[in-house]
């Protein structure tokens, strides 16, 4: 476990460096999920598998979550969540630059749910990080941000879960580079047979495609 200083909070999270990494992506956890999360926990140890380092981040304090548990207002602060996220950029990139092997790693990131709005809005506002991937996720509560993000962006969605698709199908359309990965039968949470390892493949590879070595 590390501990990431940020101005206004001190976030925990689980980093995973493989050897000869191909990029570095920090995790956005979904609405009410922690880096706990058994389903982000299965994408990054696939990404782990794919060459690709890993930051699984609580974006909230351990007493900022328990009021959440309660009161469910932070989930959707997308502005807080932001924050977070462009302060745990910095702070990713400032360590990664600090070792020789991890100086010049590109950052992604792997969004889920709301919180995928604000890794397209902290991506927006940090062209280091250069790929972002979207699982079953809410881009249009970036609203303004969108047509700002210079990342490469991946959105995938389930093929059973319609009201989010035409979200995703909207947003896409403010994306400067995007794609829309479809899986079939999946619903929000990708619990079908198969489904959160279609997930994983895909992201792998968009991370792969996207991230290298250079700035």
């Amino acid at each position: 476990m590390i501990t990431l200083k940020l101005p206004d909070a001190d976030l925990d999270g689980d980093l995973v460096i493989p050897d000869d990494p191909a990029g570095m992506v920090l995790f956005a956890h979904g609405s009410g999920s922690s880096r706990h999360s058994p389903r982000n926990r299965a994408v990054a140890e696939g990404l782990n598998a794919a060459g690709i380092g890993t930051l699984l981040l609580d974006l909230l304090t351990e007493q900022e979550e328990q009021v959440d548990r309660v009161t469910a207002e932070l989930r959707f602060d997308i502005e807080l969540l932001t924050l977070r996220l462009i302060g745990a950029i910095d702070a990713l990139a400032e360590g990664l630059e600090s070792a020789p092997h991890t100086a010049g790693l590109r950052i992604g990131l792997f969004g889920a749910s709301a919180r995928a709005a604000a890794a397209l809005a902290a991506a927006a506002a940090r062209p280091v990080v250069g790929a972002v991937v979207s699982r079953g996720g809410r881009p249009d509560l970036a609203g303004p941000s969108l047509p700002r993000v210079q990342a490469p962006v991946l959105l995938i969605v389930g093929g059973a879960d319609p009201e989010v698709l035409r979200l995703n199908e909207q947003a896409r359309q403010h994306l400067d580079v995007a794609e829309l990965h479809i899986v079939s039968g999946a619903t929000h949470l990708f619990e079908e047979p198969g489904a959160l390892t279609e997930v994983t493949t895909q992201a792998a590879e968009w991370f792969n495609r996207h991230l290298d070595h250079g700035i």
